[in-house]
């Protein structure tokens, strides 16, 4: 599977991944996990809003069953594992049991989320939030990426059906739990001797966009004490981000700037930076923005310049279910229980469905970049865990109602063949 997925949206230049939603790219890695899905007999399925669904067992409301997977997309130059290796492993795992010989009680399922990472239309988590009703149509329809493209534009351009958007509260009642397996994006397991970890709680994170309004001139002839540069007033806003959030102990990061005119001997007219903070709790992450903002409206009185702030997302403090938790935690030794500043699929799905993680050890912690990795070693040790932690959910089917239902397929196939 990691040699078939591995070239797929790579970018030869960096050895980083360009996967984003709707792109060819993305439809190399859909047409993957489709036939990742029929190799195994699985029914395939793609849902309203894009994700890709493949099942082993009778599906029907109410069934409790136990899915797994993650998602294909990447961020600008990501590494090969985020979210690749919960969908490789999902596979893995089922391939597992049935090697086992396992027969399960509930349905099981293997999932590729669309568009998790967000690095087309600047939000996160697009096809788990609208399943999960957490983000709207209407403001699904309103998402555009950098050339203007809407996101039902994409998705239509990409041959899925963008009329159907919208909430999925059918397909969330037939899961009686959520696991997702992700590369761990931090160092907490290196050098310890558990390669699983099994998540505790998602920090409350989001994005904001800070727009920097001055007056474009000549970079030559106009005075330093004439200018009006938002340049200057970004850059002051970078460092006090920094500075606040080491101060707090939470996460402020400005990864994405856009500059108007954009012009080597141009002072800019616009310069728009997107925050993205994290913090422990929701209080401690309000104050930390409201602080960098304040920095940052201070500045701009001194550069003459003016100064817009807009949420764009706001995911709240996730705490995996306890109960869940804790029974993966005891099923797979008393592995450790880790909090993360990631925000994932996982963590949308909460409010509606049990859901939890497992985190695989990354020995250097590197993750959204190219360096990211796994031992393989390690990787096989999440795939059993998975495994072991679906078996443990689904049950076990009682021996006379497995003859029973093999005796059904069959004469099933003997009427089909009639």
């Amino acid at each position: 599977m990691w040699r078939d997925l591995k070239p797929l949206g790579r970018h030869a230049p960096t050895g980083g991944y360009r996967r984003f939603a709707w792109t060819a790219a993305d439809a190399d890695c859909r047409a993957w996990f489709r036939a990742q899905a029929e190799a195994r007999g699985l029914a395939y399925e793609t849902d309203r809003n894009g994700n890709q669904w493949a099942w082993l067992g009778d599906l029907e409301e109410g069934a409790g069953a136990v899915v797994t997977g993650s998602h294909l997309d990447s961020v600008p130059d990501g590494g090969a594992f985020d979210g690749p290796l919960g969908v490789v492993s999902a596979f893995g795992a089922l391939d597992e049991l049935r090697a086992r010989g396992a027969r399960p009680a509930r349905p099981l399922g293997v999932v590729n989320f669309a568009d998790e990472e967000g690095a087309r239309f600047g939000l996160a988590c697009v096809g788990s939030r609208l399943t999960a009703g957490q983000l709207s149509t209407d403001a699904a329809r309103e998402l555009r990426d950098a050339d203007g493209v809407t996101l039902p534009q994409a998705m239509e351009r990409a041959g899925h059906d963008p009329d159907a958007l919208g909430p999925d509260p059918g397909r969330l009642a037939r899961i009686g739990a959520f696991v997702e397996l992700h590369v761990e994006q931090g160092v907490a397991l290196a050098g310890t001797d558990h390669a699983v970890g099994v998540a505790s709680a998602i920090w409350p994170h989001g994005r904001w966009r800070f727009d920097f309004r001055g007056e474009a001139n000549h970079a030559g002839t106009t005075r330093m004490e004439d200018r009006h540069d938002p340049m200057l007033t970004y850059a002051h806003t970078v460092l006090s981000a920094r500075k606040k959030a080491a101060q707090a102990g939470a996460r402020a990061t400005f990864g994405k700037v856009a500059v108007e005119p954009n012009g080597v001997n141009a002072i800019p007219a616009l310069v728009r930076g997107w925050l993205d903070s994290r913090a422990a709790d929701e209080e401690a992450l309000h104050t930390l923005v409201a602080a960098v903002e304040q920095a940052a409206r201070e500045r701009a009185a001194r550069d003459g310049t003016a100064l817009e702030v807009t949420r764009e997302s706001l995911t709240p403090v996730v705490d995996f279910d306890h109960t869940l938790r804790d029974r993966l935690a005891a099923r797979l030794g008393g592995a450790p229980l880790l909090p993360t500043g990631a925000g994932h699929d996982a963590g949308i799905l909460s409010g509606a469905v049990p859901a939890a993680m497992l985190y695989v050890r990354n020995p250097t912690g590197v993750s959204h970049a190219p360096a990211e990795s796994a031992a393989e070693d390690d990787c096989a040790a999440g795939v059993r865990a998975l495994a072991d932690v679906l078996a443990d959910l689904a049950g076990e089917e009682d021996e006379d109602e497995a003859e029973r239902a093999q005796r059904a397929q069959r004469t099933e196939r003997t009427e089909g063949a009639a």
